[in-house]
């Protein structure tokens, strides 16, 4: 619980940080381009828990996202968010001894051939890029919905270890096995805070349709992410009530 509090500490801080800094180039730059009535462009942020399917193991794979987002007016209550998250990662964690089998990875052991201990997970680089439909009603909430697409561009097996206080990470590059482009559809809702005008906190859940791995069938990609949004540039009007 006290590792979970520090850690969204530490991502409100940097958000602040980033937020503040990039708030002065952009606005210099686009002024009141950015954060019209029709635009909102922002920071987003958060953690995401991945799973792939297909294998013995079932642990999701927890870990940080970060990039920038576009929430444009459509008509109305209805709007386009898409965006990028750069730096963002899926994939699954404890891999069984019969999951690093059926990859061909390397499972390392002492010098009397005795498998060590540890967790094996795969972890996938992607750059994410939502495309979904957005409805917002009057008290702030919003649901939202459509494809999403990753493409992929760095890839491995990681093996950590804690033997007697010494930490270990190995990576073993897999990218050849993993499919370039990634594809699904994503749901999603979550609240815009300050009568509208302030940050947002959301989540939503992603389905892949398309196998994760080149040559292993029924491996498709799910997450859920948990994020925060910040709007940058000029300040917007309050919607209306």
């Amino acid at each position: 619980m006290k590792q979970t509090i520090k850690l969204m500490l530490i991502i409100i801080a940097t958000f602040i940080s980033i937020t503040a800094n990039s708030q002065i180039l952009i606005t210099l730059l686009l002024g009141d381009k950015l954060n019209s009535d029709g635009l909102e462009f922002g920071l987003e942020g958060g953690n995401n828990w991945s799973n792939i399917s297909g294998f013995e193991t079932n642990k999701p794979l927890s870990t940080f996202n970060m990039g920038f987002y576009f929430d444009i007016r459509v008509k109305n209550q209805w709007s386009i968010y898409t965006g990028v998250l750069v730096k963002s990662n899926m994939g699954v964690s404890k891999f069984s001894n019969n999951d690093l089998i059926n990859l061909n990875a390397t499972m390392y052991k002492d010098t009397n051939s005795v498998n060590l201990t540890g967790d094996y997970r795969q972890k996938i680089n992607y750059f994410i890029i939502p495309v979904l439909l957005k409805y917002k009603f009057k008290n702030h909430m919003y649901i939202m919905g459509g494809p999403q697409f990753s493409i992929m561009h760095k890839s491995w097996i990681e093996y950590n270890s804690d033997f007697e206080g010494r930490d270990a990470t190995i990576k073993e590059y897999n990218t050849d096995n993993i499919k370039r482009l990634d594809a699904g559809v994503s749901v999603g809702t979550g609240i815009k805070l300050m009568h509208g005008t302030g940050w947002t906190i959301g989540a939503r859940y992603y389905y892949g349709f398309v196998d994760t791995y080149k040559n292993i069938s029924g491996t498709k990609n799910s997450s859920i992410f948990v994020e925060l949004f910040i709007p940058i540039g000029a300040e917007k009007k309050p919607e209306s009530k």
